[in-house]
């Protein structure tokens, strides 16, 4: 069996940043043995398998896999299936394009616009399928420094406190007081393990206030070793997440909030993701998720 893959650098609008994403097109014949095989072959971040839809007013049926397990949801291979189906399925206009996505992901359905214009990279944004909630209890600093090669006051700012929150992935979020401790950090063996077990997201969210970019509102790295994902350069997930401790503990007023977060950039692939909020008396009410897309190479894969 012969089939169809592109890759794209997702997150950025220039090729070789970014968070890199393989897509299988025409999976509908593996199962999930196979795509974990393939997923691990691939060695991204993730590898998402593009299949028929089940209902005809959707677009494609599509699972996710990280090298070591599927997830029932991820950003940047939604973002970027979408740019690419879109380029492949959608006609132009005088140069343009935009189309309307529907997925449906192991977490439900899930629909994405997606803005083509002449000689710009793909942005594709879509509304979170699961609000963030929040997800256990974290141990105490002492510990996750120890895991993270931080020392304990290097971990926390202003009322930012470290948390646990799923928006159908769970992480566990640890804000950093600064942009020289989090380039520091990184996860420590055997303590890592022994921290992040059992009831404790084994996905850790490490954020600052202090960026990079003057543009950008959260500095932040991720690493997930048990997934095969050491570091991941752009978490969309996670992003989404992120969504519920901003309006926990910034007690976020009624309106839009717009955030750029900024990943990858230890690792020199440099990301941006476009997080939007809304929040309606009191409540956070939808979470928006969005960023570029640019396709890098393409190919056939046996199996």
């Amino acid at each position: 069996m012969r089939l169809p893959f592109h890759t794209l650098d997702v997150f950025t609008s220039q090729r070789f940043a970014g968070n890199p994403l393989a897509v299988v097109l025409d999976a509908d014949g593996l199962d999930a043995a196979q795509m974990q095989t393939i997923a691990r072959e691939f060695n991204l971040s993730e590898t998402i398998f593009v299949m028929k839809s089940l209902k005809p007013a959707h677009t494609a049926k599509v699972r996710i896999f990280t090298p070591g397990a599927e997830l029932p949801f991820a950003g940047h291979p939604t973002v970027g299936v979408a740019a690419l189906l879109a380029e492949l399925r959608s006609p132009q206009t005088n140069g343009e394009r935009d189309a309307l996505i529907i997925l449906e992901e192991t977490i439900g359905t899930v629909r994405v616009g997606v803005r083509q214009r002449a000689g710009e990279a793909a942005f594709a944004e879509f509304d979170a399928p699961k609000l963030p909630e929040r997800h256990g209890m974290l141990p105490p600093a002492e510990e996750l420094a120890a895991a993270l090669g931080l020392i304990p006051n290097e971990i926390g700012f202003a009322n930012h406190r470290p948390i646990a929150f799923t928006a159908g992935v769970p992480f566990s979020f640890v804000p950093v007081e600064d942009l020289d401790a989090i380039q520091r950090a990184r996860p420590r063996f055997p303590y890592w393990d022994s921290v992040f077990t059992g009831s404790v997201p084994g996905g850790v969210f490490l954020y600052t206030r202090e960026t990079v970019h003057t543009t950008s509102h959260v500095h932040a790295r991720m690493f997930w070793p048990a997934t095969g994902v050491n570091e991941d350069p752009a978490t969309g997930s996670a992003a989404a997440a992120l969504s519920g401790l901003l309006h926990t503990y910034d007690s976020l007023p009624d309106g839009v909030h717009r955030y750029v977060v900024e990943q990858g950039f230890e690792m020199g692939r440099q990301s941006l993701i476009s997080l939007n909020l809304t929040v309606q008396r009191g409540k956070l009410e939808t979470v928006r998720i969005g960023g570029h897309a640019v396709r890098v190479s393409e190919g056939t894969i046996s199996i």
